[in-house]
Parts: C-alpha cells; sequence; structure tokens
C-alpha cells in the first residue's frame, strides 16, 4: 500500500478535528445546564459502557438503575457512585425505576427480547430515551414502537452509533457526491472468533432470575453461553451474529447509500463448526436487493485465519469510478484500474462517545436527533428478515410492511409472548 500523502494526512486531521469540535461543543454545552437525572435498564456490560459514555459527556447523574441480576446491580450500584460521587437507587424490576421522582431519560441496555416493553413503558412515563440496537426482538414489535414514539413528543435515539462516525459519514458525502460513480454492488463483513462459553445447561446463579431474565422469550434452560454477554448467539434471544453486531454494518451501508428498506432478501448459511455450541449460524451470506444496489453480508465467526485481517471487519462499495471501503476508523477509494492510487484516510473517534452526547444535547434542545427511530425499524427488520429466509430456506419479497406471498415466512414477523407478558402488536 503507498504511503499517505501529506495531503491526505492533513485530510483526515481535519475530519478527526471536527468530531473533537462537536463532542466539545457538546459537552460544553451540557456542563452548563442543570444534571438531567437519567435511568439505567440494564447494568451489565454494555449498559456500563453507554452510561459511562453519558457521564463523559457531562451534565448527567444516574439517580436510579435496574437489573434482575442482584450481583450486576450491586457492582454497577459501586462502580457509579465512584464515578459521579452519589449512589443510584436500585431496583430489580424496570417498571418501578421508571416511577423515580425526578427521573428524566433512560438508557435501555438489556437484549433486546426486552426493548419494546421497555421503551413503550417509558414513553408512557413521559421519559426521554436512549435504547441499544436491535431496536426490537421481531419486525411487529418494531412497527408498535415506531408508533408510539410518533405519538409522543419524547427524544428517542437508538444505538447505531457508526452514523456519527467521521469515517462512515465522510464516506457517505464521497458517495453522495458521485465521485465514486454508480455503485453497482456492495458487500459488508465482520469476521472474527466467537468466545464459546459452557454451553451444558445447569442452575443459574443465585444472583440471577432467570425467568424474568427470559421474560416474553421463550424460557430456555440456562447456561453460561446463553446468559450475560453470550445471549447474542442465542436464536431466542439474541439472534446471531448479524443481527446483533452486522446490524451496525447494514446500518451504515443504508446510510451511505441514502437507502431505504430491501425489495427481497435471501440468506444461507449453518452451523458448520460450533454446532451444538451455539443456535444461530458460524457461517452465514444474506443478500439484500435494495433500490440503488444489491448489498451482500458475509460472516464467519469460527476462528478462521483471515487471508487480510485488515479488511475482515467493514464495509465495501464498488462503484463504476471507484471502489470505497469504510471502517470504523478509516476509509480508503481506489480508482478503477488505478490501484498505485489509493487514497486512505484514518479517521479516528469516539463514535459511542459521539453518539451518546447527541442524545443528551437533543433532550436539552429538543431537537430530535439525526437518527431517526423509523431508520432503526427499517435497519433491524431488514437483518431479521435475513433471518427469516434462513430459517424458512426460501426468498423473502418485501413490501415494506409485510411479505409477499409466503405465509410460512409471514409467521414469522411476530413472536408469540410467554404469558403474562402481551405483545405490544396485540394491545
Amino acid at each position: 500500500m503507498n504511503p499517505i500523502s501529506r495531503r491526505h494526512f492533513l485530510q483526515s486531521t481535519a475530519v478527526g478535528a471536527v468530531a473533537l469540535t462537536q463532542l466539545s461543543t457538546t459537552l460544553h454545552a451540557a456542563e452548563s445546564d442543570a444534571k438531567l437525572k437519567l435511568g439505567l435498564i440494564g447494568c451489565g456490560w454494555w449498559g456500563m459502557l453507554d452510561a459511562k459514555a453519558a457521564l463523559k459527556a457531562g451534565g448527567v447523574e444516574f439517580v436510579a438503575i435496574c437489573d434482575v441480576d442482584s450481583d450486576h446491580l450491586k457492582q454497577s450500584a459501586d462502580e457509579l457512585a465512584k464515578l459521579q460521587g452519589s449512589r443510584p437507587l436500585t431496583f430489580k424490576l424496570y417498571e418501578d425505576l421508571l416511577k423515580t421522582t425526578g427521573l428524566q431519560a433512560v438508557i435501555i441496555a438489556t437484549p433486546p427480547h426486552w426493548h419494546a416493553l421497555q421503551l413503550i413503558a417509558a414513553l408512557d412515563h413521559g421519559l426521554d430515551i436512549y435504547c441499544e440496537k436491535p431496536l426490537a426482538y421481531d419486525i411487529r414489535e418494531g412497527r408498535a414502537m415506531v408508533e408510539a414514539v410518533k405519538k409522543s413528543d419524547r427524544i428517542v435515539q437508538i444505538g447505531f452509533q457508526r452514523r456519527k462516525g467521521p469515517a462512515f459519514q465522510a464516506a457517505r458525502e464521497h458517495v453522495q457526491a458521485g465521485k465514486a460513480g454508480r455503485i453497482v454492488c456492495a458487500e459488508a463483513t465482520i469476521n472474527y472468533t466467537a468466545e464459546i462459553k459452557d454451553a451444558t445447561p445447569q442452575p443459574p446463579p443465585a444472583s440471577l432470575d432467570w425467568d424474568l431474565w427470559c421474560g416474553p422469550a421463550p424460557k430456555i434452560p440456562y447456561s453460561p453461553q446463553v446468559g450475560h454477554v453470550n445471549w447474542r448467539l442465542e436464536k431466542t434471544t439474541g439472534h446471531g451474529h448479524l443481527v446483533d453486531w452486522g446490524i451496525h454494518l447494514i446500518d451504515a451501508t443504508r446510510f451511505i447509500l441514502a437507502e431505504g428498506m430491501p425489495r427481497t432478501v435471501t440468506a444461507a448459511g449453518g452451523l458448520y463448526y460450533l454446532n451444538e455450541k451455539i443456535t444461530t449460524p458460524d457461517v452465514f451470506t444474506a443478500h439484500f436487493e435494495f433500490a440503488t444496489c444489491p448489498v451482500t453480508w458475509r460472516h464467519r465467526i469460527w476462528g478462521a485465519e483471515e487471508y487480510a485481517a485488515q479488511l475482515s471487519n467493514g464495509v465495501f462499495l464498488y462503484g463504476e469510478k471507484e471502489t470505497v471501503f469504510v471502517t470504523d476508523d478509516r476509509w480508503e477509494t481506489i480508482p478503477r484500474g488505478a490501484e498505485k492510487d489509493r487514497q486512505v484516510h484514518e479517521s479516528k473517534a469516539d463514535m459511542s462517545g459521539l453518539h451518546m452526547a447527541e442524545f443528551l444535547s437533543s433532550v436539552r434542545s429538543r431537537q430530535q436527533p439525526g437518527g431517526r427511530i423509523e431508520d432503526a425499524w427499517m435497519t433491524t427488520a431488514a437483518v431479521k428478515l435475513a433471518m427469516i429466509s434462513y430459517d424458512t430456506h426460501s426468498k423473502i419479497t418485501w413490501d415494506g410492511e409485510t411479505i409477499v406471498d409466503n405465509p410460512t415466512a409471514d409467521t414469522l414477523l411476530k413472536r408469540a409472548y410467554r404469558e403474562p407478558w402481551k405483545h405490544p402488536a396485540d394491545t
């Protein structure tokens, strides 16, 4: 690869400086106002990362947190007390947290099978909401969430942090300006080695209310592999790598292309190495037909040695004039027929920090953040349609609201809730 020229270095430095200025401006505005009173629903690994991003943005105080694991709850309360100088109230039930006096906004960082009920309940309490991706477990939940937000005057941000990444923003501007020519096709991929825990059914830890953790989802036997963190590869909760992590790059691809929803989706794959350890594909391909161009997703998560590790996570856009590659910390262009003229633009930034800062700024300004909940629904629906295609071994044709001429697949748009919980599409 050719060395980066001085001009390209200055361009990438300027992009990073803009990101830092964005964050600095937001931090200054945040500190100048009274502290926002926040609640955290789900205070495990990622929930605490979100909490720390909010504290870094400034001008906030966590007054209440909840979790169905008492160990998580105590550890997180202890840590927050050290970080902010005051100890939050602690609850097991999110319904009790939502009644906290003075609460203004909540961060929802539970597994996705809980998102719909918690987001709608928070809206009912008049709260602003930062909710992690995917928007929901099933497509009908997501649609109910969109409608509930539309009926409210609340600020809602969904955790698609790459929309605030300077590399993805610069790639979008480049592509939308036509500099790469017509994009003929695109690919996205994240390959990694999944960390597998013990999948043997066993009693849950004494601190964990497993029945409540499963909630409206099917109650499956507990094992460390389907519990904290690793639930992402369990079909009944996380629904696999594409839905959990790959969704970020499908959203980023939609963002760069200014696209809506796919018209058709076809998927294939299977468990070729991690069978009997996880319940979602370790090798997988999904083909999305968008109006602009086809987009192909691929992943392998079983531990293969990568041919080019630096290309194992990113989006490739193949244009008539250029190929564009973008990942979290850089984007590259390769003119057609002129590999020697490759341009590399380094664009590092704290995307999670910028995204959370945008949410908090929006709460204060009462202006909706850049990522609409409708976009979160469209991206979530796209990856869920891929999993429906995989589960039914069929091509999915989508008209924007329902699956066409495929009644078996259509039944998977909505999953029945376990009693006593009620699906929001039924209420």
